[in-house]
């Protein structure tokens, strides 16, 4: 069962990021109210999509962060062991498309509503910490030592002294 899970992530992370470089490219090249409209439309809605998949993905990795050392590089960047290669190389692929999609289309026309494209990559972080949440393999928590047992600096009898002698 969650092999389809992570299908579904990584398929939703392709999907996007295909339709949002079709529509990023449509706008470049035609570039008329109705391609701004839609990629637009477009940039907010997976925007979106990711600010949700990263809230819910953090909220997974606090749940197991209790028994699991999880990091945010590992989380979000997919940097450690915790994910496969396969999974790892696809995901971290179509994270760079998004940004490199984003900062190309709005360097081409600058000042236009296009620079709603840079918000993307937030998709791309977001399916990859939602993916790592629910199926990362992080290694068990190490156990926290004890306090250290330092001795405690006081006076001996400063204050009682003091007290009786007002």
């Amino acid at each position: 069962m969650s092999d389809i899970r992570r299908d579904r992530i990584v398929l939703l992370d392709t999907v996007g990021t295909v339709v949002f470089a079709v529509t990023a490219v449509l706008e470049v090249v035609v570039f008329e109210h109705w391609t701004q409209v839609v990629g637009v439309t477009v940039a907010l809605v997976l925007f979106a999509v990711g600010c949700a998949a990263f809230l819910a993905g953090y909220a997974r990795a606090i749940q197991r962060s209790r028994s699991e050392e999880i990091s945010v590089t590992g989380l979000f960047l997919l940097a450690g062991p915790a994910v496969p290669g396969p999974v790892k190389l696809r995901l971290g692929l179509l994270l760079a498309v998004q940004v490199v999609v984003a900062l190309v289309a709005a360097g081409i026309r600058t000042f236009t509503p296009l620079a709603f494209g840079v918000l993307v990559p937030v998709f791309g972080l977001g399916l990859n910490g939602l993916w790592a949440a629910r199926h990362g393999q992080f290694p068990p928590r190490r156990p926290t030592p004890p306090p250290s047992s330092a001795p405690e600096l006081h006076s001996e009898g400063g204050m009682e002294q003091n007290a009786g002698h007002g």
